[in-house]
């Protein structure tokens, strides 16, 4: 294997031990590829990019005037990760879960957690995704967050951080099935070779957690299921492909808002034997855009008078209106703290040391170490607005100091990880590059579901620790090995 010199002492290699040996989670994958002629491997990645490009598996990456809508890179070369460590990552995002549920409720009920001086009061009043309409209101089932993706990083053999908490509209999980899917269509002998756990019956796990949400006035008497919609903002939003690609799986309806409207307290869509009600809706909407009478007044993406009818028991809304304010930069750093008040446990997963801004003597620290530290705006995304201090030039980090200095409350910054790396495939060989994993969980009154695997992203330029689609990173599928 040619390419970059992988399995340095200074970063964990997911293939290649600091030796240089082939590590046991790739071993029959390692076995199965020294044997693969390289003209053939070469015809099946271009044969890959003709399949995603297809497809039209495609995301918008904003301030490209050139390129609008680009194709996803896909590698071919699978993460892997032993049965031994999935089992180990599913019991600490089991319990980060419960969590997160269990502090949406508090915070829009009691606020124990501010009671007890655990939560500085100013992060919930500052907090920008909080919504006062949801205080006293109990979601369906007492679920706030019914799909949630954990952003994890590696560091170590042993060693697993939680990077982020998305908790309202986790994205990517369609380029997880369309991974392998493209994967097992190019080379079925290796799934004869490896056994790897399955993904595809996500969209049908998808569904039955849903209607298992179903709201108080859908009665089921008539032995009819819960009728599941998903609504999109339409085909201008960067994550349309996905919201059509999961209503497709699902067997459900993909919806806008101008298909549906409320009719005898109930949200109804448009179908061709007239106004049918919905019972689920998975909006990809986000909260302000989601009832013009409530929020947003101009909005046209949304549906007028849906609070009315979620709050009468008339709609499960997922992720329930309000979830947002569980997963800013600020409240992550206090994660540890929130695991152990609703769980009284120990995180099973670690944070990323975190410093808030908006504390003097954190700022303070932070100022005087920029060129060493990542600085991110609390409600930011998609790695916009953050500053890399070891990569950036002078003058990044003089106008980073100043927008500190500004306005400390919108940033945290956090050390400049070594992210472990995994092989890509290039055309002189296998090369290392950052990644990072997003499992995808579902939660219902029956329980949370993890799906085996997730998506891995990819940075795809050499030393990059940037792996965001929406900076033109990559993705490659993720293996968990059965026992």
């Amino acid at each position: 294997m040619a390419g970059d010199q992988p399995g340095s002492p200074e970063k964990f290699d997911e293939m290649h031990s600091a030796g240089g040996d082939i590590r046991p989670a790739y071993d029959a994958y390692c076995g199965w590829y020294e044997k693969q002629e390289p003209a053939l491997l070469k015809r099946k990645n271009a044969e890959a990019d003709e399949s995603f490009r297809r497809t039209g598996i495609t995301f918008n990456v904003y301030g490209e005037d050139e390129a609008e809508e680009r194709l996803i890179p896909f590698d071919m070369v699978p993460r892997i990760i032993t049965a031994a460590e999935w089992r180990k990552l599913t019991r600490g995002i089991e319990q980060r879960v419960s969590a997160l549920n269990a502090f949406l409720y508090d915070l829009y009920h009691r606020q124990e957690i501010v009671r007890a001086g655990r939560l500085p009061e100013r992060l919930l009043r500052n907090n920008e995704a909080w919504l006062p309409n949801m205080v006293g209101m109990t979601p369906p089932g007492g679920i706030y967050t019914h799909i949630v993706g954990i952003d994890l990083v590696r560091t170590g053999p042993d060693e697993f951080y939680v990077l982020e908490d998305n908790a309202r509209t986790p994205s990517g999980v369609s380029y997880m099935l369309e991974n392998r899917e493209t994967m097992m269509n190019m080379f079925p002998d290796l799934f004869s070779q490896v056994s790897v756990e399955p993904v595809s019956n996500y969209p049908r796990r998808l569904a039955r957690s849903l209607a298992a949400c179903a709201p108080p006035k859908f009665d089921g008497s008539s032995g009819d299921k819960p009728t599941v919609a998903v609504l999109t903002p339409g085909i201008y939003n960067s994550a349309y492909f996905e919201h059509a690609f999961l209503a497709d799986q699902m067997g459900a309806e993909l919806v806008e808002g101008s298909d549906l409207r409320v009719v005898d307290g109930r949200v109804q869509m448009r179908c061709t034997r007239g106004f049918q009600p919905v019972d689920v809706l998975y909006r990809r909407v986000d909260d302000d855009y989601l009832d013009p009478l409530t929020f947003e007044p101009d909005s046209v993406l949304g549906v007028p008078g849906i609070m009315d009818v979620y709050r009468s028991g008339g709609i499960t809304i997922a992720n329930a209106p309000g979830t947002g304010v569980s997963d800013d930069k600020a409240i992550y750093s206090l994660m540890p703290e929130i695991v152990e008040f609703y769980t009284g446990e120990k995180p099973l997963l670690p944070n990323v040391q975190t410093w808030r801004c908006a504390d003097k003597d954190s700022l303070g620290y932070v100022l005087d170490n920029l060129d060493e530290l990542v600085v991110k705006e609390v409600h930011g995304s998609g790695g916009y607005g953050m500053l890399i201090g070891p990569t950036a030039s002078r003058k990044e980090i003089k106008e980073f100091r100043a927008k500190l200095k500004a306005d400390p409350e919108n940033y945290i910054a956090q050390p400049t990880l070594s992210l472990s790396t995994c092989p890509i495939y290039t055309k002189a060989g296998l090369a290392p590059r950052h990644v990072d994993l997003r499992p995808y969980v579902l939660v219902s009154p029956n329980g949370i579901e993890i799906t085996p695997g997730g998506l891995t992203r990819v940075a795809l330029k050499k030393g990059s620790l940037v792996v965001n689609s929406s900076q033109g990173g990559g993705t490659k599928d993720t293996w968990v090995l059965k026992d």
